[in-house]
């Protein structure tokens, strides 16, 4: 493999764990209906202001998503359309193997570790 093929299967890495994350994936899902803001955001997907404003913070760093300015309000969309051309890709493969998917024990999270006060 070229050092470009390995630089490039690295970077494509980091693009599926943004997916992977189930808060950055709900706001994407959230994002792909249109504009929102942190608020609304928060209305669907759960969560305190400051963790779904650090996911969108990160969403947008990775250009994933943008935002627009209107007066003291921000609203956030999808960057471009290939963003939701991936989430319609992902469903549509769930459809076929989202049974094994869920049942595969190599894609379960790890369990954290409770720190002891």
């Amino acid at each position: 493999m070229t050092t470009k093929a390995v630089a490039d299967t690295q970077t494509a890495a980091k693009l599926f764990r943004g997916f992977a994350d189930p808060t950055r994936l709900a706001i994407l899902r959230a994002l792909a209906g249109g504009e929102l803001r942190v608020t609304d955001l928060i209305a669907i997907v759960g969560g305190s202001q400051a963790n779904v404003s650090g996911h969108v913070a990160c969403l947008k760093e990775c250009g994933l998503v943008m935002d627009r300015h209107e007066g003291r309000s921000v609203f956030y969309r999808i960057a471009t359309p290939e963003v939701v051309d991936v989430l319609r890709s992902a469903e549509e493969l769930l459809a076929l193997t989202g049974d094994k998917i869920d049942l595969c024990p190599n894609y379960t999270a790890p369990r954290r570790r409770r720190q002891r006060s």
